[in-house]
């Protein structure tokens, strides 16, 4: 037995060893969340950005489809799509002078059909919007 005792002499105590993997474990989680919530919201902005493009062009095919045989409606439509159209400088002028004369058209119960006047500040704005989407 002592043959035994002897051999057992060389086993060292257990020795703590310092483990950090938990606080490495979570720090790659949050980590990853972060790094998704980043691109999700890039692509969120990419996909703003693309639809807001597309409801623009949505806007300019309306304006383009106006029937101006029927001025009061016609007024509205161009007052309501050229509003959310005018959103540069440019524009917003354009649309401030076309404002006061389609309003002879609106509150009307049967208006005359549209001038040379208004038709030519319409188009005008038209044009400039067509160019900018």
């Amino acid at each position: 037995m002592e043959s035994n005792s002897s051999q057992l002499r060389d086993i060292k105590p257990l020795v703590e060893i310092p483990d950090n993997s938990i606080y490495l474990y979570w720090s790659l989680i949050i980590l990853g969340i972060i790094v998704v919530l980043f691109v999700g919201y890039l692509l969120y902005q990419k996909f703003k950005f693309i639809k807001k493009q597309n409801l623009e062009k949505e806007y300019l095919e309306i304006l383009n489809g106006i029937d101006w045989s029927r001025p009061k409606r016609a007024a509205y439509r161009a007052t309501h799509y050229g509003r959310l159209l005018a959103t540069d400088d440019r524009r917003l002028e354009l649309f401030s002078q076309l404002i006061p004369l389609l309003e002879k058209y609106k509150y009307k119960k049967e208006a005359e059909l549209a001038d040379e006047e208004t038709m030519r500040a319409f188009e005008l704005f038209r044009r400039v919007c067509d160019e900018s989407v």
